[in-house]
């Protein structure tokens, strides 16, 4: 199978993408965090605030308050065990049991990983792993490496002025296991919702931040010393208290670096860590495609130029203006969670709707170095919805206009039972959800420009808009479950996006719901 063949499967048929035969080794699978061994620790307060208005003052951070940025990140908020309703009643079921983050996975099994280079004045200047087991800082490199990752952004930021770079990376085994080819969809996508919980969490700390999805793979990777074989990074994010040069001063732009030149001067790091898998399979499509995604030059960072809006939809619904919307992010986060059979009808204001949509593309906004220009405005991924039982809008297929704030009408009627016979795994009934959502992105992931890395791009930028509907979703009291087990044709179907060149990229059901059985406990203090 070619790598475009692989890619195509993944967004179309799956089954033809996936290894053939596939059974889950439940007792032999990895933890859903990395541990490593024998090197010094940082142990981080745990005695973070329970509010984070927004607004507040760029201040220099200190290891405290790194350590309650990490933890609104991607800290274990809280552990959970529930029994499904099928298994309740059969000899011998026990309940299942999850560690809990603000920041939702597949499955629940966290692929990817957190790392952060600080420079603070109560800690050794180094590239640190975040502990989320333990919450604390494990020191991997110390030392100053402002030069070195500069140029292996391209010089395309004043490192140098920054308090911290965080970095998330992907750790393949992690949910190859259980998702085995499909992972590769399912990487890009948590890493994009890692992204953007990190990326609202900075904003309620008053960090400015900026997204490098290109840079120099192998010398990246070399400075965090990942097995390449094992891990790698998939995006890069500058934090600073103040205004920086997100461009760089672009010194040494008029040559290349090259990752073999970078690695050179840099020593290697031998790191340890527990694998609690026995057995760790093969996965040599997921290794063959992340190295036809890697870029080894400067000379091939690319930028996108303006996309063009597809207005899809005649009849045009204006949505009722929002003059602020602030929410409460704590609760937001506190209360999100993943409903499956839990959803149950109710009529959904046009005003709750407006909030919804309106919060969630306004927070999307951020920088990109794949923009020739950062203005904030028409994003690569957009929201279509199947709307039912919507205060004053007809039952129907629609596109949201971020820019106007309206809905383009694609198609009316009712949807719930196509989208429901769509779905591979009836987890979630769909007759019970008058809000269905879907992201919506470039069909070929802009592969014309920015190669086979392109892909994973797209999948991140789809993530992270995921979490921004997630967080707008609880803000308005509503329950989401993104899903990647649907028909992709069909709803490319009803949103008659075949000549549009788009596809759907994830489903997100939103409506009431009711509280599942289960038993969780909060982790905050």
């Amino acid at each position: 199978m070619s790598l475009e063949e692989f890619l195509h499967n993944l967004q179309f048929d799956i089954n033809r993408a996936n290894q053939p035969n596939w059974e889950v080794d439940w007792e032999d699978a990895p933890l859903p965090y990395k541990l490593y061994r024998g090197l010094p620790t940082v142990p981080l307060s745990t005695e973070v605030p329970l509010s984070l208005p927004e607004g507040q003052p760029p201040l220099q951070p200190d290891l405290e308050r790194i350590g309650h940025f990490l933890w609104y990140v991607y800290g274990i908020s809280g552990i959970s065990q529930s029994v499904y309703p099928d298994d309740a009643q059969e000899a011998g079921a026990y309940p299942v049991h999850s560690n809990r983050r603000f920041a939702p996975s597949g499955g629940a099994l966290y692929p990817n990983e957190l790392y952060i280079y600080l420079k603070l004045d109560d800690l050794p200047d180094g590239i640190y792993h975040y502990d989320a087991a333990h919450h604390r800082l494990v020191l991997l490199r110390e030392g100053n490496v402002d030069s070195y990752l500069e140029r292996a952004l391209g010089n395309r930021c004043e490192i140098s002025s920054c308090f911290g770079t965080a970095f998330v990376s992907t750790r393949y085994w992690k949910n190859f296991f259980k998702y085995n080819n499909f992972s590769y969809r399912l990487q890009g996508l948590d890493a994009g919702v890692l992204m953007g919980q990190l990326l609202e969490t900075a904003k309620r700390f008053g960090f400015e931040s900026g997204v490098y999805v290109q840079f120099l793979d192998s010398a990246i990777n070399r400075l965090l010393g990942l097995t390449e074989e094992e891990e790698s990074v998939y995006t890069v994010i500058p934090l600073s208290v103040a205004a920086t040069n997100w461009a760089g001063n672009r010194n040494g732009m008029e040559r290349t670096f090259t990752s073999e030149e970078l690695c050179r001067e840099l020593p290697a790091i031998s790191v340890e860590h527990y694998e609690r898998s026995e057995k760790v399979r093969e996965f040599p499509i997921l290794l063959a495609v992340n190295e036809a995604s890697k870029i080894d030059s400067t000379g091939d960072f690319q930028t996108l130029g303006k996309q063009p809006v597809f207005r899809n939809g005649e009849k045009e619904i204006q949505l009722p203006e929002i003059e602020s919307f602030p929410y409460d992010f704590v609760e937001a986060c506190k209360n999100r969670y993943s409903q499956e059979m839990d959803f149950v009808m109710g009529k959904v204001s046009q005003q709750r709707l407006s909030t919804l949509l309106k919060k969630a593309t306004h927070s999307y906004s951020f920088r990109s170095d794949v923009e020739e220009v950062f203005d904030g405005k028409e994003p690569r991924v957009s929201i279509f919805g199947c709307l039912y039982n919507v205060e004053g809008i007809p039952n129907g297929a629609y596109v949201y206009d971020s820019g106007r704030h309206s809905l383009r009408e694609i198609g009316t009627g009712d949807y719930r039972l196509q989208l429901q016979s769509g779905l591979s795994l009836d987890n979630v009934n769909l007759l019970q959800v008058p809000l269905c959502l879907h992201i919506i992105g470039n069909k070929d992931s802009y592969k014309d420009t920015l190669g086979y890395r392109g892909y994973r791009i797209m999948q991140m930028e789809a993530g992270m808009l995921v979490q921004r509907l997630l967080l707008s979703t609880s803000a308005a009291g509503f329950g989401g479950h993104p899903l990647l087990g649907f028909d992709t044709t069909l709803t490319d179907g009803i949103y008659k996006l075949d000549s549009d060149k788009q596809t759907t990229l994830i489903q997100i059901p939103i409506g009431h719901f009711r509280e599942k059985a289960w038993m969780r406990g909060s982790l905050l203090s």
